[in-house]
């Protein structure tokens, strides 16, 4: 089929999306490929074969061969022990397997492997949900291919188009980008398709969930009829199957069970929390298990900003990461976690795909994900590299039986945990004072102050003077302050029937007076003075008495203002020790 017709306006000569018919069954420039059903249950012939148990046998060129052995890798994993073959004899795919399995290099080497580097044209395709998994691909393939002189161009939003454009320009047989990107290179006239041999598409179920759906099709149908196409992707939902029967042509069907990769090196968990009290069970866990680097998933972009400011209010490094986020802001939130500004990311799954950092200690499901699948991707952003790793999941009474599912879904069974108290917290503490008391001990560094401790033996006992240093150096290290939990768990007072007690994180010391909280409650949340009952000021904290009706209003209203030009951290009180 001819190409559309150049516009005279801006000499593009792809075939514009405003101008495709409105019909679902539409063509997008190119005839459609005529292909037979796909049967995703049907056994693959190729998986009867025996398997590759190093990369020499999978046919890989020398080139291909010495980068993966400069990668230190040593052996495919099943992904690619299944699928390499398969891609090297020209088959269209379908590979079902979770980030972490190594999927990327499974179609990346035959990729690299068919590529041609004496032909300036662009010959590959790879199409990402988002920015950071292109960035993240474009890498993988750059490595494998350091030593056959292929180009790898990534392409995607958030970076200067006409930068892009040059690099191109000058040759790029190998490109991967997001499909609104490609699209506007295509448009542009900076990208051309004719020439493609191969493509495929990683995340694929992602990718239609974005919306994407109408961009793919469009790419799709802009590429040679001779191409080789392979479609990655977790689950298999129906819009995938649809799109995988008219653009793929007698696939070979390869999947990866999740459940063998969901509880290797992971140790899975899960709280069950008081209604209402999410947030404050979170922070207890995270006092109580003093992780590493963490990831903390959220179903709402709007969950991920309310949990990151709340823990920042509460001392945590924590940062949002979601997608109404603009992407330099993405960039150095991402930049702050991997080189440990920050401790703890909040993120939506979306926001987390691509995402690969070796160090993570703990994911933790502050929302319990709707499916076995996200659940298996988000856990698998630890215990990466050979490190092991923690995933917790925090659930409530009636998120029960969803959890159940999971675990008979992935084959396991995960353990549930106590919440911990105030006083498991405070034991927790001193148990890492002690250790690093006694690494302090173990390496002599005392020396200046043995003087100091004779001097005073004359007049103390030494255990005394050695308590009285500790009590010292412990204020210093925990800065006189009270875990908010202990906080509000140590209130003892019971609200006025009909009113709800509120706990504000700052105090007497803070400068608060109750004209504070009166005229900030008034002004920010519109309720009248004589509504508001009463008001407890202490040393570091605060309590405050609104009318049931008005509590959710008053929170809102509070967190988004600041009292003493702070702010604060605004929350019910509810002692979670006396919650049955």
């Amino acid at each position: 089929m001819p190409k559309a017709p150049r516009n005279a306006a801006d000499g593009r000569s792809y075939r514009s999306r405003e101008n495709k018919p409105a019909s679902r069954g539409r063509s997008y420039g190119k005839p459609e490929r005529q292909t037979a059903p796909v049967s995703f249950g049907a056994p693959s012939p190729f998986q009867d074969m025996p398997q590759a148990t190093s990369f020499d046998e999978l046919g890989l060129s020398e080139p291909i061969l010495r980068a993966i052995q400069e990668l230190g890798f040593e052996a495919p994993t099943p992904i690619q022990a299944q699928t390499v073959p398969v891609l090297l004899t020209g088959r269209d795919l379908i590979g079902q397997a979770q980030t972490g399995t190594g999927k990327t290099a499974a179609f990346a080497l035959p990729l690299i492997h068919l590529t041609d580097a004496a032909r300036r044209e662009t010959q590959a395709l790879v199409l990402a949900p988002t920015r950071e998994l292109a960035v993240q691909v474009a890498g993988g393939i750059h490595d494998l291919a350091r030593h056959t002189g292929l180009r790898v161009v990534p392409v995607y939003g958030g970076q200067p188009i006409d930068r892009q454009i040059r690099a191109l320009r000058a040759g790029a047989q190998i490109v991967v980008g997001t499909p609104g990107r490609i699209l506007d290179h295509l448009r542009r006239g900076s990208l051309a398709l004719d020439q493609v041999r191969f493509c495929t598409l990683d995340e694929a179920d992602e990718m239609l969930a974005l919306g994407f759906l109408d961009d793919v099709e469009a790419i799709l149908s802009e590429l040679p009829e001779s191409r080789q196409t392979a479609f990655f992707s977790a689950t298999m939902p129906p819009r995938v199957a649809a799109l995988m029967r008219r653009f793929l042509k007698d696939p070979v069907h390869i999947a990866i069970q999740s459940k063998q990769r969901t509880v290797e090196r992971i140790q899975q968990s899960y709280y069950e929390v008081p209604p209402g009290q999410k947030l404050e069970s979170l922070a207890r866990v995270l006092d109580m298990e003093t992780p590493g680097p963490t990831i903390i998933f959220c179903r709402t972009r709007q969950a991920t900003n309310d949990v990151a400011e709340a823990l920042r209010l509460r001392g945590y490094g924590a940062e949002p990461l979601h997608g109404d986020m603009g992407q330099p802001e993405r960039d150095k939130v991402l930049r702050r976690f991997r080189e440990g500004q920050a401790d703890i990311l909040v993120a939506t799954d979306v926001a987390a795909r691509g995402l690969d950092i070796d160090t993570v200690t703990h994911v933790i499901n502050y929302d319990i994900p709707f499916d076995v699948e996200q659940y298996v991707h988000r856990i698998g952003r630890t215990g990466r590299a050979g490190r092991t790793g923690d995933a917790m999941t925090l659930i409530e009474r009636r998120e029960r039986r969803q959890l159940q599912t999971i675990e008979r879904m992935i084959g396991t069974s995960i353990k549930p945990a106590h919440l911990p108290t105030a006083a498991d917290i405070a034991a927790r503490r001193r148990a890492v004072f002690k250790e690093t008391l006694r690494e302090t001990l173990e390496a002599n560094a005392f020396d200046g102050h043995l003087a100091t401790v004779e001097e005073l033996a004359d007049e103390f006992d030494p255990a005394e003077i050695a308590a009285a240093a500790l009590q010292m150096l412990w204020q210093s290290q925990q800065g006189n302050d009270t875990n908010i939990a202990q906080e509000i768990a140590a209130d003892g007072e019971q609200p006025e029937p009909g009113m709800a007690r509120l706990f504000i994180g700052i105090g007497r010391q803070d400068g608060l007076r109750p004209g504070d909280l009166v005229g900030a409650i008034s002004n920010e949340a519109g309720i009248s003075g004589r509504s508001i009952g009463a008001i407890d000021i202490l040393d570091r904290t605060a309590f405050v008495e609104v009318p049931n009706a008005e509590a959710d209003n008053v929170i809102n209203a509070l967190r988004q203002t600041k009292l003493r030009g702070k702010k604060v951290n605004v929350q019910i009180a509810r002692p979670m020790d006396r919650h049955p």
